[in-house]
């Protein structure tokens, strides 16, 4: 028999977080996704959202609050599928630290300080922090932020292209859904 668990995710609402929990849902052992998010979202069958301020300074504290709470259910894993997308182009550098490094590695420090064990994290395909180009340099960093937080199972998926309803939609009905590969786990 298998065991059931709960997702805790970040980054849910969009269309690979949107894709990942459509995915969860389906799965019949896992007994509840709770999204992290910062506002509501519609109310969902086995979805508890839980709306934090991910800009706050105590915003890793709230996230291992949440995450004890959620672990004290059953087992729990650890999701983040942040990211900004085509729009990554209009963003600074810095904004993309604060979101990709900061977010992100505050939630992964949260999880893990509540002591949940396995984190499965979207980057994207060649992600390097010694990376001349900009936004696979930021994956990269965000690859080694969440990579030292120590988790006991790690998962980080790099996908080469995310196809959408508006970019490639033509290519979309090629390949159909989002999907990213595993690169690393341990």
């Amino acid at each position: 028999m298998k065991q059931s668990f709960a997702a805790i995710m970040l980054g849910g609402t969009g269309q690979v977080g949107g894709a990942a929990v459509a995915e969860l849902l389906a799965t019949s052992e896992c007994r509840e996704v709770v999204m992290v998010t910062r506002k509501p979202i519609a109310p969902r069958s086995r979805v508890r959202n839980v709306v934090l301020d991910t800009g706050a300074a105590d915003f890793a504290e709230r996230t291992a609050a949440l995450a004890r709470e959620v672990l004290s259910q059953g087992p729990v894993s650890a999701v983040s599928c942040v990211g900004v997308g085509s729009g990554s182009m209009r963003w600074s550098e810095e904004e993309l630290q604060r979101l990709e490094l900061g977010v992100v590695g505050a939630f992964a420090g949260g999880c893990h300080d509540a002591g949940i064990a396995q984190f499965c994290l979207l980057s994207a395909a060649g992600s390097t922090a010694r990376s001349r180009f900009r936004y696979v340099r930021i994956m990269g960093m965000k690859e080694d932020t969440v990579r030292n937080v120590g988790f006991a199972r790690l998962a980080i998926f790099r996908p080469g292209i995310i196809v959408g309803k508006r970019s490639y939609a033509g290519l979309g009905r090629l390949v159909g859904k989002p999907r990213a590969w595993l690169v690393w786990e341990y």
